[in-house]
């Protein structure tokens, strides 16, 4: 068994979704998912709910523990898709209880603009606010779908070198999708980006709104806005993220010239 404590008030009403949701989405997806065994009470000790859930086996996914990353980045697109498909009916919707996941960029506008301001010469700011403006360019037209929120290499497990299970559902919700693409560059490079993308067939707006959510947490966490983790390691993770979209960035705009 595991248990799970929200760490601040801002994350407790996860505990309830998270019991609610999960196992009534947990039969319609291609891997295991946390399974809730029993919700805590608050007491004057801990002031908020909390969770069991049944032990899911497997390491923290990383490029040493991932044995084939293309064929990772297929079976999460596998996952991601299965999930997309569920009935969202009723679904919790976008908004500060999940950090606005599944909803409109344009709620981190400012942060993001701010952001660039306080971005070093190394990085090239123009290109930067030009993607920014393209991720803003578009919102999703489409019925909601279900969304992780936080689909991220600390949130997938492997075992003998395949994603096994995805945990930790905090910011779960119903919206666009585009947040959960953000790993096609925090973690996935060249071929498995590709891989990535082919198999979640979505269209290239889609595409470009999950570029603008992979940016604005490279940058807040790059420029050491408050509430990011800016440790030097994490800084460094950060400019490795704004530099593969900037370097995405660029072969999109030489395909697009090439089509004209």
């Amino acid at each position: 068994m595991t248990v799970r404590l929200p760490s601040a008030e801002s994350y407790a009403s996860q505990v309830e979704k998270e019991q609610q949701w999960l196992p009534k989405l947990a039969p319609n997806l291609p891997l295991p998912i946390p399974h809730p065994l029993a919700m805590g009470k608050p007491s004057e000790d801990y002031h908020w709910g909390w969770s069991i859930y049944q032990w899911l086996d497997g390491k923290t996914a990383s490029l040493e523990t991932i044995s084939d990353l293309s064929k990772f980045a297929l079976k999460l697109a596998e996952f991601l898709k299965a999930f997309q498909k569920i009935d969202s009916k009723d679904g919790p919707v976008a908004g500060p209880q999940n950090f606005y996941r599944g909803g409109s960029l344009k709620i981190y506008e400012q942060e993001t603009r701010e952001a660039i301001k306080k971005l070093d010469p190394t990085l090239d700011s123009k290109r930067i606010t030009e993607i920014w403006n393209l991720a803003l360019d578009s919102e999703w037209n489409k019925p909601p779908v279900w969304m992780h929120g936080d689909i991220a290499v600390g949130n997938l497990l492997v075992n003998n070198g395949e994603l096994s299970a995805v945990i930790d559902f905090g910011q779960l919700g119903v919206g666009d999708p585009a947040c959960d693409l953000v790993i096609a560059w925090t973690l996935f490079k060249d071929q498995s980006r590709e891989v990535f993308k082919q198999a979640m067939s979505l269209d290239e707006k889609t595409w470009e709104r999950a570029m603008g959510w992979a940016l604005w947490k490279a940058l807040i966490v790059y420029t050491a806005l408050p509430g990011s983790n800016c440790n030097a390691i994490e800084i460094e993770k950060a400019k490795r993220v704004i530099n593969e979209l900037l370097a995405d960035y660029s072969r999109l705009k030489q395909e697009r010239s090439r089509q004209w």
